[in-house]
């Protein structure tokens, strides 16, 4: 292990602080063990990449997808059934994160995969379930991809689902509704959807494997979707009415070779992001759908690409316990970069460990050189970037690439032979996904428009991919790591965008993680990034919020909750990670010698385990807000890392002020190295 992963009173003596070293701190003592931990979870090729955990709808639509093709019974079906029972409450639910309410969609198809695998419906979980599930609206209720897993399987008739007509591939770009004015997500997962919609394939199921009784009236009851609001027209009852007369055109089979020729279309535009990409859009929804849409195109099923199609699923197990869960995709990419990040700080760059060079070497291998969908919008942008996953070369998002960024910075790499091309297309890349109101997206520029949320499918709330405070201020922070400062155009209409989205309360909403808490933290550290005057009232009412969300033990915590109720905004179980982000929020603005961020401290040392990790079983990773969220297994060990280095750091700098030493570029204290 390199000297500089040693304790501090060796630091201090290499400052010429101390001639005797002094006992290591409770603070410092914490960063050592998590900074040896961290880097003893390195893989062996240079990466990071911990558990991604979602909730059971992944296990559930799994065990769905392999009744379907006939392998319910199989051992590890019932592996995967296994987990999702083990997920149960006790009131016989299932829910989107720990201690939420019911999640209907989530327990009928809970409730189905149980049946599917041999469970009896008159044991006493099963019979809970069925009844929760009735209480709160029967499977009638669920969502429209619930209903179509439904439909498959021959519980619920195809004509009470919503359309998703393959055509949608026929419409021009500068039509108003066209396949990109989606986001990425739901791209691809509209695509394979459509053609499953087009050829609506069913396997009958045994009549006992059936969920009839999950139903308040019988499923072939014709249904009368409830109008949107009391208004004659609306956008909702508008699509309403398209998708009526649409499922009339098709059934009177008025569509003719056009089907034909949007299906083929499609099935083309799924095929070619086979392409550098673990599944389709490299996640588990288009994955799940890109088999079933393959098994209607004619695939067999010991045909390669439907055995790639299959194992891209496979590869996301984990089997433990007797049971299998599956993970929503890998992290990679997100995992490698914060984890440089995190050592950064902790003062192991490229110029002195071998660990952090071979992280940067892995990165810059998955550089994307490629055009993708974000072409679509930007035609003349040159490819750059980093995606999330292992291989998703269609789908580089400016969430990573900024994260990338800062870690060339950090770890000294950006000015290298090797890696400072790659760090300048990436800058250009993601200067050029700024949108229009000033803000950033992850995948897209300008999927913003709001009628398409009422399109009948739409109940997943991600059909648009607009700008959000957290990736806007994260881009900003990786800006500023390369020497743009407020005066730069872009930052300054950045800016406006961070003023306008700012709550009443002082915080702002985070997008992709949980919530406000993650959204205060990034634009707070990305306004210092910048040279932003923290002393600005915008600042000053983002620390007062944070403070009075200090939670009494010290930690700070929010509810995923908190995405359907803003009154639960900064209130939940303290956790490692949500704790981290305020405390970086605090030292960001300035208020590193305050008592909060002395508490907040205080509460990660006292709280980590032997090992160097923290234990924390709230979901703080946000998938689609109200609809699915994460937990990354290995956030409540980098971002606390990230706290407590800052905060050495800030206590170093104030013994060698108060003794007149300077601090050395050696220890990993120097600004940032990559300067435009």
């Amino acid at each position: 292990m390199n000297a500089l992963h040693t304790l501090p009173s060796q630091e201090r003596q290499a400052l010429g602080v101390r001639r005797t070293p002094l006992p290591a701190s409770p603070t410092q003592r914490a960063l050592d063990r998590a900074r040896r931990r961290l880097l003893d979870l390195q893989r062996p090729d240079g990466h990071w990449c911990g558990e991604l955990q979602g909730d059971t709808i992944l296990e559930s639509e799994y065990v769905l997808l392999m009744a379907f093709l006939g392998r319910e019974c199989e051992e590890r079906t019932g592996k995967v059934a296994e987990y999702v029972l083990r997920q149960q409450r006790p009131d016989g639910s299932w829910t989107h994160y720990p201690d939420g309410p019911i999640e209907l969609s989530g327990s009928v198809k809970a409730y189905f995969a149980l049946k599917l695998t041999g469970h009896d419906p008159d044991a006493p979980y099963m019979r809970r379930a069925c009844e929760v599930i009735r209480a709160n609206g029967g499977a009638a209720q669920c969502n429209s991809f619930t209903k179509f897993y439904l439909a498959l399987l021959g519980q619920f008739p195809y004509a009470n689902c919503a359309s998703v007509p393959p055509e949608l591939m026929l419409l021009p770009r500068w039509f108003y509704l066209n396949l990109y004015a989606m986001s990425s997500w739901t791209r691809t997962i509209v695509v394979p959807l459509s053609i499953f919609s087009a050829f609506k394939p069913v396997r009958h199921v045994p009549p006992e494997r059936g969920v009839r009784e999950l139903f308040l009236e019988p499923p072939e009851t014709p249904m009368s979707p409830a109008p949107y609001g009391r208004r004659l027209f609306t956008w909702g009852n508008f699509f309403l009415a398209v998708d009526a007369v649409y499922k009339r055109a098709e059934r009177w089979g008025l569509l003719g070779p056009i089907r034909n020729i949007a299906v083929a279309k499609a099935a083309a535009w799924m095929r070619e992001r086979f392409t550098d990409s673990d599944g389709l859009g490299a996640i588990f929804p288009p994955m799940i759908y890109t088999v079933i849409s393959l098994r209607c195109l004619g695939v067999a099923d010991d045909a390669p690409e439907m055995r790639w199609a299959l194992k891209q699923l496979e590869d996301l197990m984990i089997e433990e316990d007797g049971a299998i869960r599956l993970q929503p995709c890998f992290s990679p990419v997100w995992d490698t970069a914060l984890a440089l990040n995190a050592l950064a700080d902790a003062h192991v760059t490229t110029e002195t460990d071998a660990a952090p060079q071979a992280a940067v070497d892995w990165l810059l291998e998955r550089e994307v050189r490629r055009r993708g969908d974000w072409s679509v919008q930007n035609p003349h942008l040159e490819p750059g970037g980093w995606f999330f996953e292992y291989n998703n070369g269609f789908y580089p998002d400016t969430d990573d690439t900024a994260m990338v960024l800062m870690a060339l910075a950090r770890t000294g790499a950006a000015n290298t032979p090797a890696a400072q091309p790659a760090g300048e297309r990436g800058l250009r890349w993601l200067l050029g996904m700024q949108n229009r109101d000033g803000g950033w997206a992850a995948f897209d520029r300008d999927v913003t428009r709001e009628v398409l949320t009422k399109v009948p499918f739409a109940d997943h709330n991600a059909m648009l991919d607009p700008s959000c405070p957290d990736i806007t201020a994260r881009v900003l922070e990786a800006l500023g790591c390369y020497g743009f400062g407020v005066d730069h155009p872009q930052v300054r209409r950045a800016l406006a965008f961070l003023r306008k989205t700012q709550e009443k309360s002082g915080c702002w909403i985070g997008r992709w993680g949980v919530n406000y808490l993650y959204g205060c933290w990034q634009v707070l550290v990305g306004l210092q990034k910048i040279g932003f005057d923290m002393g600005d009232t915008m600042v000053r009412r983002a620390v007062a919020w944070l403070e009075q969300a200090q939670q009494p033990e010290g930690g700070w915590g929010e509810s995923c909750g908190s995405y359907d109720d803003p009154s639960l905004a900064g209130k939940g179980t303290p956790t490692a990670s949500q704790t981290a982000w305020a405390l970086l929020a605090l030292m960001a603005a300035g208020e590193g010698a305050g008592d909060a961020v002395r508490a907040g401290v205080a509460y990660l040392v006292a709280t980590q385990a032997e090992d160097g990790d923290w234990r924390e079983e709230p979901f703080t990773g946000t998938g689609f807000p109200k609809v699915f969220y994460l937990k990354y297994h290995l956030y409540s060990l980098y971002f606390p890392l990230m706290a407590l280095a800052r905060y050495q750091r800030r206590a170093l700098q104030a013994l060698s002020a108060s003794e007149g030493v300077r601090l050395t570029p050696s220890l990993g204290l120097r600004a940032c190295s990559a300067r435009r």
